[in-house]
């Protein structure tokens, strides 16, 4: 299955770049300080430009399971979402996660936007289990999806085919 309908919402499934996809919002696995360095974050800054970073800079930083919001610059996608994971072995991981996946979405409702493009946060430099990531993702955005949202489309965008998989699994 690569799509499943909740109440009003549809949650899909796609393999590839995150960075092309049409949308209102791509979500960065982020750091506290907000730097964009490598991965997802990386790929970020060298498509959207500059400007996404000045503006991180000007927030400064947030907390492991926060989120906060910046403008698209360069992208297709008009903004991007600076989800704070957890690094593995940090403590108290699996909230934090699911706390980064709430907190987007609570952005996606106070900024009035409709769809909305998450990667597999914390998977990679962070170390979190992909299997594990994709039950807390999942299962967030459905219970959100069950309250009184206005959000129409939660992608979740896998870079490789295994990623794809796990998160095909789950959604099943």
């Amino acid at each position: 299955m690569k799509e499943l309908k909740v109440k009003n919402s549809k949650i899909s499934l796609i393999q590839g770049d995150i960075t092309d996809l049409q949308i209102d919002v791509i979500v960065n696995a982020a750091n506290d300080r907000l730097i964009l360095g490598g991965g997802v974050a990386g790929a970020i800054r060298k498509k959207g430009g500059p400007i996404i970073q000045d503006e991180c800079n000007k927030i400064g930083g947030t907390f492991v399971g926060d989120a906060v919001i910046t403008t698209g610059g360069n992208l297709k996608a008009k903004h991007v979402i600076h989800a704070v994971g957890p690094r593995m072995g940090e403590g108290d991981e699996d909230k934090k996660l699911r706390s980064a996946t709430v907190n987007s979405l609570k952005l996606m409702d106070k900024f009035n936007l409709k769809s909305i493009a998450f990667p597999a946060i914390s998977t990679g430099i962070f170390g979190f289990p992909i299997k594990k990531c994709s039950k807390i993702m999942i299962d967030t955005t459905k219970e959100y999806l069950q309250t009184d949202t206005q959000i129409e489309k939660v992608v979740f965008c896998l870079y490789t085919a295994s990623d794809f998989e796990v998160f095909e699994k789950e959604l099943k």
